[in-house]
């Protein structure tokens, strides 16, 4: 999936375009109101994530032209205006949602997928699996072999990451970016900790082992392959 982003900061839309390139999405970004409209006139995106203010032409002018093209795809508008009056605006204009300044990346990311979904008519899957373990997107439910397992939202968000990256060796950084929404900080062990309890829940009792560690590389999910 394609995601055009259109925020002026540099390093809000740094964060953003490598936040969601690790999440698997292809990610262009511009700087200014007018390259964003010729972005969104000419590119192939499937989601506009699109701050308000903007240098040379604003959000709301972008998303009245992009529609009075016929440009339909969907619209996330970020903004630092909290008034309602500014919400109602943007999603009259025909955007899709609207979030507001300072936010945390896993919100912003649960919108996007969310927004996708949607455009998609929820032909994205609901379920992901991995051997017998089960995790239920919608009912935000995990199950091991039939056995209803409970997380906290944390864990749940961990377990959905390394579920969608099975078989790729995740780094901490990432983790904690994608997970916690900061920066790594080498001198804590959040990410021990809670990986140690999502492990005690989710491969303690059960065969295989689903949860691994590389040293000095970061942890993986997968289901080991059958003896031949």
């Amino acid at each position: 999936m394609k995601i055009l982003i259109v925020e002026d900061e540099p390093k809000a839309g740094d964060y953003l375009r490598q936040g969601l390139r690790e999440a698997g999405y292809v990610v262009d970004l511009v700087d200014n109101g007018v390259d964003g409209l010729h972005q969104g006139l000419e590119g192939d995106h499937d989601l506009l994530i699109l701050d308000v203010m903007l240098p040379g032409m604003n959000g709301w002018d972008i998303l009245k032209r992009l529609r009075s093209e016929g440009r339909t795809m969907p619209v996330l508008f970020l903004t630092a205006r909290d008034q309602v009056e500014d919400r109602v605006k943007g999603l009259e204009l025909g955007a899709d949602d609207y979030l507001v300044k300072p936010f945390s990346f896993a919100e912003l990311l649960a919108r996007v997928r969310i927004i996708l979904r949607r455009g998609r008519g929820n032909q994205e899957a609901t379920t992901i699996q991995v051997a017998d373990l089960e995790l239920d997107l919608l009912r935000r439910r995990v199950t091991r072999a039939g056995k209803r397992i409970d997380l906290t939202a944390k864990e749940f968000g961990l377990l959905e990451l390394l579920m969608r990256r099975q078989g790729e060796v995740l780094p901490r950084s990432l983790i904690a970016s994608q997970v916690w929404d900061v920066n790594f900080d080498s001198d804590t062990n959040v990410i021990e900790v809670a990986m140690r309890r999502l492990r005690a829940k989710v491969d303690e009792g059960f065969e295989p082992r689903l949860i691994q560690t590389v040293r000095g590389m970061g942890y993986v999910l997968e289901a080991p392959e059958a003896p031949r």
